[in-house]
């Protein structure tokens, strides 16, 4: 997959590099899609992990450090596994749909940082108002789900959160890729400063 990327990616080949027939790897995957699925999930809860532990080592009570660490975790996975991370966050596989089971370990590392607002908000005093906000965000977002995963977080923290995470993922993939040569010098410091304003938008005032 690294040297001819996931389009590439051909069992028989996978199967001649490991001294096996093709047959013995087919028991296991009887598609290019299977192994791809296996590898998608993999890198998904191995991300997710990645930013759990970094969230966990630091306490509710500071929310920004959180954010940090999660965010930190997610961009020295990505650089450490960068074939899995262009597998991922990159572009589709062509011909490849995922199925549905991928939903949730897709989700894990979302909502790490998910949860770090969530948490900071229902530890807050902070105020909004729901008259405004059911105006404004009226349609914008799917309610029902976001409810499940962010109860209690104003609606429009909510979309901010989605585009927080964006955001971040277009750093990352912006410094993988290549597309900050000869813009950004110090790509450690660029990257703080990114996170950091992305949780001055989603953390509530008081606890920022």
């Amino acid at each position: 997959m690294a040297a001819k990327g996931a389009s590439g990616l051909s069992l028989r080949e996978v199967a001649r590099e490991m001294g096996v027939v093709s047959s013995a790897l087919y028991r296991y995957f009887p598609t290019r899609d299977d192994l791809l699925t296996a590898l998608i999930v993999d890198a998904y809860n191995d991300v997710g992990a990645s930013a759990e532990r970094a969230a966990h080592r630091v306490p509710p009570s500071e929310p920004r450090r959180r954010f940090h660490a999660a965010a930190s975790a997610i961009r020295k996975w990505a650089k450490t596994n960068p074939n899995e991370y262009a597998l991922v966050y990159g572009s589709p596989v062509p011909g490849y749909e995922a199925p549905q089971f991928t939903i949730e370990p897709a989700a894990r590392v979302a909502l790490v940082l998910g949860s770090i607002i969530t948490d900071a908000w229902r530890e807050s005093r902070a105020e909004v108002s729901e008259e405004n906000e059911a105006s404004a965000m009226k349609g914008v977002l799917e309610t029902r789900n976001l409810d499940a995963v962010m109860p209690g977080v104003p609606e429009s923290v909510r979309a901010l959160s989605l585009m927080v995470w964006a955001q971040i993922i277009g750093c990352i993939s912006f410094e993988l890729f290549g597309h900050y040569k000869g813009s950004v010098r110090n790509f450690n410091r660029f990257f703080v400063m990114v996170v950091d304003e992305a949780a001055t938008l989603v953390l509530p005032p008081e606890r920022v």
